[in-house]
């Protein structure tokens, strides 16, 4: 086969990828550089089929993977960022939210409901980092706040899964508020004696690991991912001293004890609903 008749097998592979009976494209794996289908990746929960290693997953994706079908309802969507200091760096806040709106669909970072995880309900908190890297304002805080408040009144765990780059700097000390917000909510679940499940995926960082993210009655992370309050490079250039090997890595964290377990996404939600069927069994 001729260079010419390779690109036009190529192109004609590129025609039909969009069918849904071919796979869109060909992913790879930045651990182990394992060449698949992507169709074959998002089919396994997007976990490489080699070496397992996680890829990102979407919110959307994460929400359909956790819970039971048809089981989420969405809460508080008519919350929506507002720009309470006129903010402008490269592009104004409001045109920025617009953007990320319009990419993902959404009207903030955050998705936020009551759904059951293997017929077990909770309710279920989830970042989606496509949305301005997953930063926490405002909007996110309010809705986490008002998660905890439905779980204390209708007697259930709560359940957020971080993926986040931390506060958003276009709403500053608004923005940092919400840290104080929500870790002052989750004492009224603890007074409940109702359990916060943390699910921390890659990544997770800045002003949502360093309030809520770590508050959690237990803390599971998902394997590779990169935890932290500030990035390494910052805190190498800050202390002057070369940082461990996996430093910020889950793998890293639960070995000297900042979190309670890993768990494969294959076991997450069994994982999940047996913890809380195990502490909500006398309710």
């Amino acid at each position: 086969m001729g260079f010419t008749d390779f690109l036009k097998n190529l192109k004609k592979t590129r025609v039909q990828s969009s069918e849904q009976d071919m796979p869109s494209h060909w992913i790879k794996c930045p651990k182990c550089n394992a060449l698949m289908y992507y169709k074959e990746v998002f089919s396994k929960h997007h976990v490489c089929l080699k070496c397992h290693y996680h890829f990102r997953m979407g919110a959307q994706d994460r929400l359909e993977f956790l819970c039971d079908p048809q089981s989420f309802v969405e809460f508080d969507q008519e919350l929506k960022p507002v720009d309470p200091l006129n903010f402008v760096d490269k592009e104004s806040y409001k045109q920025r939210v617009k953007k990320y709106q319009a990419k993902t669909g959404r009207p903030s970072a955050v998705i936020s409901g009551q759904g059951s995880v293997n017929g077990i309900g909770m309710q279920i908190v989830i970042f989606d980092f496509a949305f301005m890297g997953g930063s926490l304002g405002s909007v996110e805080g309010e809705k986490i706040v008002r998660a905890i408040q439905r779980a204390v009144s209708n007697s259930q765990a709560l359940l957020i899964v971080s993926a986040s780059g931390g506060a958003r700097m276009q709403e500053s000390t608004y923005s940092l508020m919400q840290m104080a917000k929500t870790s002052a909510a989750l004492n009224r679940l603890a007074e409940a004696k109702l359990p916060f499940i943390s699910l921390l995926t890659d990544p997770t960082f800045g002003g949502v690991s360093a309030s809520f993210a770590f508050l959690g009655d237990l803390i599971i992370a998902e394997p590779g991912a990169m935890v932290g309050f500030a990035g390494a490079r910052v805190i190498k250039q800050t202390i002057g001293a070369e940082l461990p090997q996996g430093f910020q890595s889950a793998e890293f964290l639960l070995e000297h004890g900042l979190i309670d377990m890993i768990i494969h996404r294959k076991d997450l939600k069994k994982t999940i609903s047996d913890l809380v069927g195990m502490l909500t069994e006398n309710r």
